[in-house]
């Protein structure tokens, strides 16, 4: 009897530890902002709110601030995602298993913050951690991966996590700016949601504990490439003090005017709307809308190409910014965007792998005769010299598959743009490259596309099926976590977990690898970027 009370007590202890690890309740984490009250939840001790509107628009016009609401507004769940210009309607089950996305609703109205803290109303100033999705331009929400929950982090740092959601593909960047004044910022409302997003955390953030002055913006991937088009912006100064681009360098020119509004054009002319009638673009189904969008592109990139005016071959069938001359007039490279954001501290990485070849074309178990003969394929008459100079950059390297799995498309950008900002003399620049490999799947994984996003947000166990989850993993997460938080904190990633980690700068080229045994390095990787170059 003595036993099953022991039990029982035992039970009923575990019982009361679970549940106050989540608390909610009508007056349970209500906090202000210049709209209303919102109403979240704590978990772990963290205050957490999802699905609150930052802005609200119309159709192509440029966002505004939302309408207030009466009452304590409920921000439980995340909320809508952008309509996709492909709906998901299958998935690959291996790979779905790994990355374990969470696609979420779509709908327009999409303008939603989500928001992270220690703690509210308690008169600190957190520094603030701005997450910008990743998916290109075109897909893509804050809730997508398990890996960018803020929780972890925020619990890790004592920071700010906010995350959000904004306007894509054609909705965000179809330029109607010939049709109107109320179209004048179409070619990239986009973006601007995100400078509404950050103009929100500006006003309303100190209500979250967070200090409106000190504000990280950081992305991955397409998310990296927002966070190059905000440096770019001139209205966005002042919004943010520094910067992370992760694997995000790999567009380096934005589309002009002309072209935008050709494809404006010819979205009008497949859909059969004058241009007297380009307001009933506004009430068109997204996915026609879309399809149409879609066509418009590869139509004026084709006609481009037949042209040989050469246009075509730097474009891509795809949405993104453009210079309209008005809220992005520099190109995201040029001088004077170099010069706009010089006083932004940037911390540049990539993965060692990225959209490697042997996962993306099902040769992961290749032999060294079958990766030579896929090498020769892609490389013609430097295949030698190729191999060679992946050999001399990663001589440690034993799978066979590792000669064609190196990136060449996402770290010659990020190496460009440092060398680029390092050059100013200006804020410092740190580089990283991450070359842990996930031991999911026999390995099969490597350090592929996202796969630093669980060590980033602190989230390696939350994410196992991504990166196995052990002791080493742990470890790695704990470091990498305390250099996001640190250079979001100070404008330096270095801290008594990791070796030195010096500025970047074009002659040394320090560069943090980030692996079990974490080193700086110097490039390795010059000889195979200049052979891939030419």
């Amino acid at each position: 009897m003595k036993k099953i009370t022991i039990f029982l007590m035992s039970l009923l202890t575990l019982g009361q530890t679970t549940m106050a690890q989540l608390q909610t309740g009508t007056n349970t984490a209500v906090a202000n902002t210049d709209a209303g009250k919102v109403r979240g939840f704590i978990h772990n001790g963290i205050y957490t709110y999802k699905g609150i509107p930052y802005a609200e628009a119309k159709r192509f016009e440029a966002p505004h601030k939302p309408k207030p609401w009466q009452g304590v507004r409920s921000s439980l769940t995340y909320g809508p995602v952008a309509p996709l210009q492909t709906p998901t309607v299958a998935v690959q089950d291996e790979s779905e298993f790994v990355y374990n996305h969470s696609f979420g609703y779509t709908n327009e109205d999409c303008l939603r913050v989500n928001v992270w803290t220690p703690g509210i109303n308690d008169g600190k100033k957190r520094p603030i951690l701005f997450w910008i999705h990743g998916g290109g331009f075109t897909s893509g929400s804050s809730q997508e991966l398990p890996s960018t929950d803020g929780e972890s982090l925020a619990k890790r740092g004592d920071v700010v996590v906010v995350s959000i959601n904004h306007r894509l593909n054609v909705l965000g960047f179809l330029d109607l700016s010939a049709y109107g004044e109320k179209y004048k910022h179409s070619a990239n409302v986009s973006i601007l949601d995100i400078k509404a997003a950050l103009e929100w955390v500006k006003t309303n953030i100190a209500n979250f504990g967070g200090d409106a002055g000190n504000i990280t913006i950081f992305g991955q991937s397409g998310g990296g490439a927002k966070v190059n088009t905000l440096m770019a912006m001139p209205s966005a100064k002042g919004l943010f003090h520094k910067a992370i681009n992760e694997s995000g360098s790999f567009r380096s020119t934005i589309k002009d005017k002309k072209y935008t509004q050709e494809v404006a054009a010819e979205v009008l002319n497949l859909l059969h709307v004058e241009a007297g009638e380009v307001d009933k673009l506004q009430t068109i189904p997204f996915q026609t809308l879309s399809d149409a969008g879609t066509q418009a592109l590869k139509n004026v990139n084709a006609k481009a190409n037949a042209g040989g005016t050469g246009l075509a071959a730097s474009l891509s069938a795809s949405w993104g910014p453009s210079l309209d001359g008005e809220d992005l007039p520099y190109q995201i490279a040029s001088k004077e965007a170099y010069e706009l954001s010089k006083d932004i501290p940037l911390m540049i990485g990539t993965v060692k792998n990225e959209f490697m070849a042997s996962l993306f074309t099902n040769k992961s178990d290749a032999n060294l005769e079958q990766v030579k003969a896929i090498i020769k394929m892609q490389q013609k008459d430097k295949a030698d010299a190729y191999m060679a100079a992946v050999k001399k950059a990663y001589p440690k390297d034993t799978k066979p598959t590792d000669l064609m799995d190196v990136d060449a498309m996402f770290r010659p950008g990020a190496v460009r743009q440092a060398n680029d900002k390092s050059a100013l003399n200006a804020a410092p620049v740190y580089m990283y490259l991450f070359t842990w490999q996930s031991p999911v799947m026999d390995g099969k994984y490597k350090a592929v596309h996202c796969m630093e996003l669980p060590f980033v947000f602190n989230n390696v166990e939350r994410c196992q099926e991504m990166t196995g989850g052990g002791k080493e993993a742990i470890a790695l997460a704990a470091k990498m976590s305390d250099a996001w938080i640190n250079f979001a904190r100070t404008g330096n990633p270095n801290h008594k977990g990791l070796p030195v980690w010096p500025k970047y700068d074009a002659a040394k080229t320090a560069t943090m690898h980030f692996d079990n045994k974490c080193e700086v390095l110097p490039q390795l990787d010059k000889e195979l970027f200049d052979l891939v170059a030419q």
